[in-house]
């Protein structure tokens, strides 16, 4: 545990909420056992077994933007796909967001994959969670993500972002937030499920699976501020 770089790290972030990177030196910074903690899990699950064994790299299904293309009409796959081009991301800028912080893990080591899995599937989790990418959309993703990963760093910048939001949302912004970690609490849990079959699946299917609705809340938030502004 490493308090005072992520206050420093939280500091720059709040200045300057475009700097990713420092989400991963806090998340590092205060995490402690936690990602440890989440790879025991991941190693009792049928998919987590199979994912260590093989090595698989989810990157490699969000990086082949012709595959993507190439699935079903409203599918997960071609949902991200959709998102990432509309948003003018591509599946490799978390990666080079996090790059600061690859030393900090053995690149070869079970931990390391799983800590990638996870930061891989972030924009997924935006696309069936609902949640932009505004600052309140992160923000919420961010306690959704907390409730399942029970990850400190995660769930500190959530917490933060309810200060920080306050002034443009009001309370509103905390009632979000909190919606989105008890979402996360009722969802199935999302590090063990076998992504590279679920993008071929319809996005709704995939939802109902794993207990997954619309973020209310969240976009009655959203869309109060947009027409107020």
């Amino acid at each position: 545990m490493q308090p005072i770089k992520a206050i420093k790290a939280i500091t720059r972030l709040v200045r300057n909420p475009t700097h990713t990177h420092e989400v991963f030196i806090i998340i590092r910074a205060l995490s402690g056992s936690d990602l440890q903690k989440g790879l025991s899990r991941f190693r009792t699950t049928e998919v987590g077994r199979s994912v260590l064994k093989h090595r698989t790299q989810l990157m490699n299904s969000l990086r082949n933007k012709t595959r993507l293309a190439e699935l079903p009409q409203n599918s997960l796959g071609q949902r991200y796909l959709q998102f990432i081009n509309e948003q003018g991301l591509s599946a490799d800028g978390l990666v080079e967001a996090s790059e600061e912080q690859a030393d900090a893990l053995d690149a070869d080591s079970d931990l390391a994959l799983f800590a990638t899995r996870q930061r891989d599937m972030h924009d997924l989790w935006h696309v069936l969670t609902e949640y932009g990418r505004d600052e309140l959309g992160e923000a919420c993703l961010l306690g959704f993500t907390y409730a399942q990963n029970k990850n400190r760093g995660v769930g500190f910048i959530a917490f933060v972002g309810c200060f920080k939001l306050y002034r443009r949302h009001g309370l509103s912004a905390a009632r979000s937030i909190f919606s989105a970690y008890l979402d996360g609490r009722r969802a199935a849990w999302l590090p063990q499920q076998d992504w590279e079959a679920l993008l071929h699946e319809p996005i709704e299917s995939v939802r109902k699976k794993l207990k997954i609705g619309s973020p209310v809340l969240y976009q009655t938030c959203r869309g109060s501020y947009l027409i107020g502004s």
